[in-house]
C-alpha cells in the first residue's frame, strides 16, 4: 500500500506529491519547490518520514512543476522520468520562466521517458501509464488501482480542466484525454491534481461543468 503527502508551492500554488511504500521508497512528483524555504520544507518532509527518494517523476513539464527538478538532482541525484513529448516543453522552461519573471534554476536532462499503455513500479505498488494530452502534449496520469487514485497533473481539476491557451494546448483533445482515459475510471477513485483540492471520478463525472451536458 502507497501513503500520499501533498505540498503546495511557489507563485502558482503547485501541488508536488511524494508517494512512498511500505519501505519508506518514495517517488518526487512534480517538485515545485522554488525557494530556499521551499526546498527546506520539501527535504524535511523527506527526512522526518524517513523516506529514501528513488525516482523524480513528471506528469508534465510545465514551469510550475518542474522549478524543484535541479534540487531534486542536487540533494538525491535523480533526473526526470516523463514523457518525450514533453522535452519541448522541459526546454522551453528557460523562455517561459522568463515570461513570467520568475526565477529558475535550469533542469537537468531527463532520466528517460514513460510510454503510455506501460505501468511503472514502486516497489511492488503498480500505477498505469495514461496518456492524457491536452493540457500540454506530452502529460500523462499515474493510476494505481489497488489502492484507488490516480495522479492527474493538470488535466481534471474539481469542478474544472486544465487550461489550453498554452503552448501545445488544445481543448479538444483534453476533453478527449478526460472522457477516454479517466472518466473510464470507477466513481471513487480519488484525483490528485496539480493545484487545489483533490477530488473523485464521481464527483466529476456528475458536476463538472466541463464534462455535463
Amino acid at each position: 500500500m502507497t501513503r500520499i503527502i501533498k505540498l503546495t508551492f511557489n507563485p502558482f500554488q503547485e501541488n508536488t506529491y511524494i508517494i512512498y511504500n511500505d519501505q519508506k521508497e518514495c517517488w518526487i512528483i512534480d517538485p515545485g519547490n522554488s525557494n530556499p524555504r521551499e526546498d527546506k520544507v520539501l527535504l524535511d518532509t523527506i527526512e522526518k518520514h524517513e523516506l529514501t527518494p528513488v525516482e523524480l517523476i513528471l506528469t508534465h513539464a510545465h514551469i510550475d512543476h518542474i522549478m524543484g527538478n535541479k534540487f531534486v538532482f542536487d540533494q538525491f541525484g535523480l533526473q526526470a522520468l516523463m514523457h518525450e513529448k514533453e522535452l519541448p516543453v522541459l526546454q522551453f522552461a528557460d523562455a517561459a520562466a522568463a515570461r513570467w519573471g520568475i526565477s529558475y534554476s535550469k533542469s537537468p536532462e531527463p532520466k528517460g521517458f514513460l510510454k503510455e499503455g506501460n505501468a511503472i513500479q514502486l516497489g511492488e505498488d503498480v500505477f498505469d501509464i495514461l496518456f492524457t494530452p491536452g493540457h500540454s502534449p506530452g502529460s500523462i496520469c499515474f493510476y494505481n488501482k489497488a489502492d484507488g487514485y490516480c495522479i492527474s497533473g493538470d488535466v481534471l481539476f474539481q469542478g474544472s480542466i486544465g487550461r489550453t491557451d498554452l503552448p501545445g494546448g488544445d481543448y479538444n483533445t483534453l476533453i478527449n484525454s478526460i472522457q477516454t482515459q479517466l472518466l473510464t475510471l470507477e466513481d471513487d477513485v480519488v484525483i490528485y491534481n496539480g493545484h487545489g483540492n483533490e477530488t473523485t471520478i464521481g464527483v466529476e463525472r456528475r458536476s463538472n461543468p466541463f464534462l455535463v451536458g
